[in-house]
């Protein structure tokens, strides 16, 4: 592969958490899944992890640098951003990470950087432009099914079916008006918010896909398309609509 190519290969930034090595003593960690990272790659980006830590001007320099930004999985958002009365259904908070995706969220659609928002990330977005959300989805949405099938089967296990709103980039992206999900997550969207647009639902009515309105590309999904890339190839056509809308 020559040079030239190479650098003409979008940046896309990815998201990072906190974890805990398993050695003794344990040391703190920075991590990310290489599953998002192979699939940013597989379909013609370059990933590059985004530390937490960053205070606002070194996170804008790295999003200016950046040609597209990928919002990960992980833990819940603090329900203080969304006015939550629910607080003990609330778990694993990060109170700078969810710091630092609130603002490259806010940032992304600002300056419209091309952005998928995968589970947590879908939910960020959502909450980063005024919206709010279920602090469990099976406690508190009427005639919700189980979404969190977390530890249960393995991450690509399909577990429910989403209807694609036509006309959408999410249906010209997947090329589908149904498609089949995993769901790895316990909360999920209730009040959509403003610039905001609904372009997927589960069978129980959530929402699991929505686009920013009038915006090149930035689009979110409340299931982990990285995780079924392999058993779904049509899954890496959103990494690749990232990348592509990160090229032009």
């Amino acid at each position: 592969m020559s040079p030239t190519h190479i650098e003409s290969r979008p940046v896309i930034g990815l998201t990072t958490y906190r974890k805990t090595s398993a050695q003794t003593p344990p040391l703190p960690l920075m991590a990310l899944m290489p599953t998002y990272i192979e699939a940013v790659a597989a379909a013609g980006g370059i990933p590059l992890l985004i530390p937490l830590g960053l205070d606002e001007d070194a996170l804008s320099a790295v999003l200016a640098r950046l040609d597209g930004l990928i919002l990960t999985g992980g833990g819940d958002i603090a329900g203080d951003y969304y006015h939550s009365e629910h607080a003990d259904f609330i778990f694993d908070i990060d109170a700078d990470r969810d710091r630092v995706e609130l603002f490259l969220a806010r940032e992304a659609v600002t300056h419209r950087k091309p952005l998928l928002a995968i589970c947590r990330g879908h939910q960020m977005l959502n909450v980063a432009l005024g919206g709010t959300l279920y602090e469990d989805v099976m406690e508190w949405m009427p005639g919700a099914i189980k979404h969190d099938f977390f530890g249960v089967f393995p991450r690509n296990h399909q577990a429910h079916a989403v209807t694609i709103q036509p006309g959408s980039k999410l249906a010209d992206t997947l090329g589908r008006r149904e498609t089949s999900v995993n769901s790895l997550h316990h909360q999920g969207i209730r009040d959509l918010a403003p610039g905001l647009a609904a372009t997927a639902h589960a069978p129980d009515g959530l929402i699991e896909s929505v686009e920013v309105i009038d915006h090149p590309f930035a689009l979110g999904v409340q299931w982990h398309p990285e995780n079924l890339v392999h058993d779904d190839p049509v899954m890496l056509s959103l990494f690749r609509a990232l990348v592509d809308a990160g090229s032009n």
